[in-house]
C-alpha cells in the first residue's frame, strides 16, 4: 500500500478522526439499519439510498462512515457475530464446544436467512467476529492440531453450517410441492431398476427426515473428521 493510500480492510480504518462535531450515525448503527433492511426485504435491497432513507440521512453522508459495499457486508457480518451467546470460557471438551458454535451459528443463520452468501463468500473477522475465532481456537488449545490446521476447521465448521442452513431455508421457501415433485421423481426413476442401491437406500430412509437430527449427524461426522482424522 502506497503512503497516504486508504486501507482496502474497513477494520484498519479509524472510524472518526476525533477533531469537528460527534458523528451523527456510527458504524453500528449503519450496520443494524441494513441488516434491519435485510431481514424484511433480503440482501439485494440494502443499498446506501434506502438505508440512508431508514436513518434519516443523506446518502452521500454514509459513505464518510462506510466508502464502499463491501465494508458495509463486513460490518453486516460483525453485527450478526454479536448475536452469539458464548460462555467466558470453553469446557475443556473440544466436541461439546465446537457443537455449541456450530448451533449458535444455525440460530444466527435461521433469524438472518440472507447471511449465508456473504459468510460463506466474504467471511468477516471484525471485533465480533474475532470474539468467535478465539472461543473456536480456546475450544481446540488441548487438541494435536496445529495452527493451520486449527484455522481450517473453522473455516469448514462454518461451512457446513452455512450450507446446511441455506439448503434448509430454499428447501422451505420452495414448499411442500417440491418435495411432493421429488418423491414422485425417484420413485419413478427407482421403478426401472436401474437404481437398485438408491432404491434399498430411499426404503431405509425416515419421510420426512428430521432436520434437526440430520443436522446433528452430519455436525458430529465432521467433527470427528477434522479433529480425530
Amino acid at each position: 500500500m502506497s503512503s497516504g493510500e486508504e486501507p482496502e480492510l474497513i477494520w484498519l480504518r479509524p472510524e472518526h478522526s476525533g477533531r469537528g462535531p460527534r458523528p451523527a450515525h456510527s458504524r453500528t448503527s449503519i450496520a443494524r439499519a441494513a441488516v434491519d433492511l435485510a431481514d424484511r426485504e433480503g440482501l439485494d435491497a440494502v443499498t446506501m439510498r434506502r438505508i440512508a432513507a431508514e436513518l434519516g440521512a443523506g446518502t452521500m453522508s454514509l459513505y464518510n462512515y462506510v466508502p464502499k459495499k463491501e465494508h458495509l457486508f463486513d460490518l453486516m457480518v460483525d453485527v450478526l457475530a454479536a448475536e452469539y451467546d458464548l460462555p467466558e470460557h470453553p469446557t475443556g471438551d473440544w466436541r461439546t464446544d465446537l457443537t455449541l458454535l456450530a448451533h449458535q451459528l444455525r440460530t444466527v443463520l435461521t433469524r438472518h436467512t440472507w447471511a449465508t452468501t456473504l459468510i460463506a463468500h466474504r467471511p468477516g473477522l471484525g471485533p465480533n467476529g474475532l470474539r468467535v475465532t478465539e472461543y473456536h481456537l480456546a475450544a481446540l488449545a488441548g487438541t494435536p492440531l496445529d495452527g493451520t490446521a486449527k484455522m481450517e476447521a473453522f473455516s469448514q465448521l462454518t461451512g457446513y453450517v452455512c450450507q446446511f442452513t441455506d439448503w434448509q431455508h430454499r428447501s422451505t421457501a420452495a414448499g411442500h410441492r417440491w418435495l411432493t415433485d421429488l418423491v414422485r421423481y425417484l420413485q419413478t426413476a427407482t421403478a426401472t431398476g436401474q437404481y437398485p442401491h438408491l432404491a434399498a437406500t430411499l426404503a431405509e430412509s425416515a419421510t420426512p427426515p428430521d432436520t434437526d437430527a440430520t443436522f446433528e449427524r452430519g455436525l458430529q461426522r465432521l467433527l470427528t473428521a477434522l479433529i480425530e482424522g
